[in-house]
C-alpha cells in the first residue's frame, strides 16, 4: 500500500524552476522600487518626496508580500515554504542588482551612508529578513483564506494588512515610541506587526494542513 500523499497539482507548486523564475522576477520589482525611491529622494523633498515614496514603498511591499504565493498556491506549509523561499531568492537577485548596477550609478543619497556608517552594505541582511517574512506571512494568509473558503481573496489580504498597518502605525506615533511619528519609515516598519496580526486573524476557522 503507497504511503505517500498525493498533493493536488493545482497547489503547492514549489518546483525549483518556478521558485528560481519567481525569485528573479520579484528581485528585479524590488530593485526597480529601490532605483525609484533613490531618484524621488534626490528630485524632491517635502510632501511630494514623502508622498511619492509612500506609493513606492507601498507597491513594493504588497508584492513581496503577495506576489510568491500567487507562484505557489499555497494551501498546505509545502506551499507557504516555497513562497518564502521566493522571498529568499529575491533578496540574493536584488543584492546582485545593487552591487552590479545601482550602487555604481550612485544615486543613494547621504542618508544611506550616514545609517550604515559609510557603508551600503548594511541593509542587504535585513532586507533578506524582511523580504522572506512578507512572503511567507503573505502565503500563509492566501492559505488560509483558501482552507477556509476553499479559494483566496488577494484584495482581501491586501485590505486586512493595510488597515492593520494604519491601525498600528498609528499607534506608535500617538504613543511616541521611540522614533515613530506620521510618516513613510514609521508605517514601513508597521506593516511587520500588522502582517503578524493579519496572518493571525485570518487564521481563525481554517483547518490546520
Amino acid at each position: 500500500m503507497a504511503t505517500a500523499v498525493s498533493l493536488d497539482h493545482s497547489s503547492d507548486s514549489t518546483d525549483v524552476s518556478n521558485i528560481v523564475r519567481a525569485s528573479i522576477v520579484l528581485g528585479v520589482v524590488q530593485s526597480v522600487c529601490v532605483f525609484a525611491v533613490s531618484l524621488i529622494n534626490r528630485a524632491l523633498t517635502g510632501t511630494a518626496d514623502h508622498a511619492l515614496t509612500g506609493v513606492v514603498v507601498a507597491i513594493g511591499t504588497v508584492v513581496t508580500m503577495i506576489y510568491p504565493a500567487t507562484r505557489t498556491r499555497p494551501r498546505t506549509i509545502e506551499g507557504i515554504a516555497g513562497a518564502a523561499g521566493i522571498g529568499l531568492g529575491a533578496a540574493l537577485a536584488f543584492l546582485i542588482i545593487d552591487v552590479a548596477v545601482l550602487q555604481p550609478l550612485g544615486t543613494y543619497t547621504n542618508r544611506w551612508h550616514e545609517i550604515g556608517g559609510g557603508s551600503n552594505w548594511w541593509y542587504h541582511p535585513t532586507w533578506w529578513m524582511v523580504g522572506c517574512y512578507l512572503s511567507w506571512m503573505g502565503a500563509w494568509i492566501l492559505a488560509n483564506q483558501a482552507n477556509k473558503n476553499g479559494t483566496s481573496s488577494i484584495g482581501g489580504a491586501i485590505g486586512l494588512v493595510a488597515v492593520l498597518t494604519a491601525v498600528c502605525g498609528a499607534a506608535a506615533a500617538g504613543l511616541h515610541f521611540p522614533g515613530a511619528s506620521f510618516n513613510v519609515p514609521t508605517f514601513a516598519i508597521a506593516v511587520l506587526p500588522a502582517v503578524t496580526l493579519a496572518t493571525w486573524i485570518s487564521g481563525f476557522g481554517a483547518s490546520k494542513r
